[in-house]
């Protein structure tokens, strides 16, 4: 059932993709065996591979076969590359499988990243940050730039919605008003989130330290582990904890334990330093709307108000 679904995916895909020349994109949906060696992988959206699960489905093939056929496209005589299902195709790697079953299909590089990203959204959701990544790839090829341009485009056309700005130069609107359009329908293909609701709250993620990015994109560590480590503020902690948690393959609650372990962040800061903070803080928590929490601290503060008046009656010199 899965496959007819992407299937009908695909179709939907070639259309928008206006595939032409029908004649020399002969398919086939019907699964046939080809060597494992002769399959090559490519970049996929996925970089992380769960080991419990890759091994829960090692056994699943081991006992049942795989149920499903893997979707390549072919590059040369009796060579293919793995569009859909890798991991099916590590876990035969596993088994040591001499051949999979594989449905061969003719896709160009658009065709074929689009559907390693709907193949993995529908099986099991990429982390955030490859689904970002994977989504910016294929917003490359349908805009025809370079990846790292569609982000500064995708703010650029968020500022003007919100400002509701139009430009005066036709041409530059009218090509504006395009890229729009061809956004919009990646996103509307995919069935994700809006454009503005990917640029409001995904891409910010590709700002987290570089070392961590790094880390969830060599599949080193699982996005939520990393995401809880990124918390840290101060840099060499931060590295050494991710540093550990990799090499020990910390579990998520032994990394939330060796955080409330660190030194808190105020014991490493000047006086001068703490005391700004504070103030920041103090301002941020509203303390004053919560009646306990308020009462609280106007004890502390007769404190400090009384340390205040002895350090102004007998100033240090």
């Amino acid at each position: 059932m899965h496959d007819l679904v992407l299937f009908g995916l695909l179709e939907a895909v070639m259309v928008q993709s206006h595939v032409r020349e029908t004649t020399n994109r002969e398919t086939t949906n019907v699964a046939e065996w080809v060597s494992l060696v002769s399959i090559k992988t490519r970049e996929q959206p996925r970089h992380y591979f769960d080991p419990e699960k890759l091994e829960q489905l090692v056994q699943s093939i081991a006992q049942h076969g795989i149920l499903e056929p893997l979707l390549v496209r072919p590059l040369q005589t009796n060579q293919y590359e793995l569009v859909a299902g890798e991991r099916r195709y590590r876990a035969a790697l596993k088994l040591g499988l001499s051949e999979v079953p594989v449905v061969i299909r003719q896709l160009n590089d658009e065709e074929a990243i689009q559907l390693a990203l709907i193949e993995n959204l529908q099986r099991e959701d990429l982390n955030p940050i490859e689904e970002t990544e994977g989504v910016l790839q294929l917003l490359a090829f349908r805009l025809k730039m370079p990846v790292q341009a569609v982000p500064a485009l995708l703010y650029q056309l968020k500022n003007a919605l919100e400002k509701g700005d139009e430009d005066r130069n036709n041409v530059i609107l009218n090509k504006k008003l395009e890229q729009e359009r061809e956004i919009q329908s990646v996103f509307q293909t995919l069935g994700l989130m809006s454009w503005l609701s990917f640029t409001c709250n995904r891409l910010p993620l590709l700002n987290l330290p570089s070392e961590i990015l790094d880390a969830i994109r060599c599949g080193k560590i699982a996005y939520t582990k990393a995401l809880a480590i990124a918390r840290i503020k101060d840099k060499t902690q931060r590295q050494t904890l991710l540093k550990q948690a990799i090499e020990d393959n910390l579990s998520l609650n032994q990394i939330r334990d060796s955080i409330k372990g660190i030194k808190p962040e105020l014991e490493l800061q000047s006086p001068k330093a703490i005391v700004t903070t504070l103030h920041r803080r103090l301002l941020k928590a509203k303390l004053w709307e919560d009646p306990q929490r308020w009462t609280q601290a106007q004890a502390l503060f007769s404190e400090l108000e009384a340390l205040l008046d002895q350090a102004s009656q007998n100033p240090s010199r």
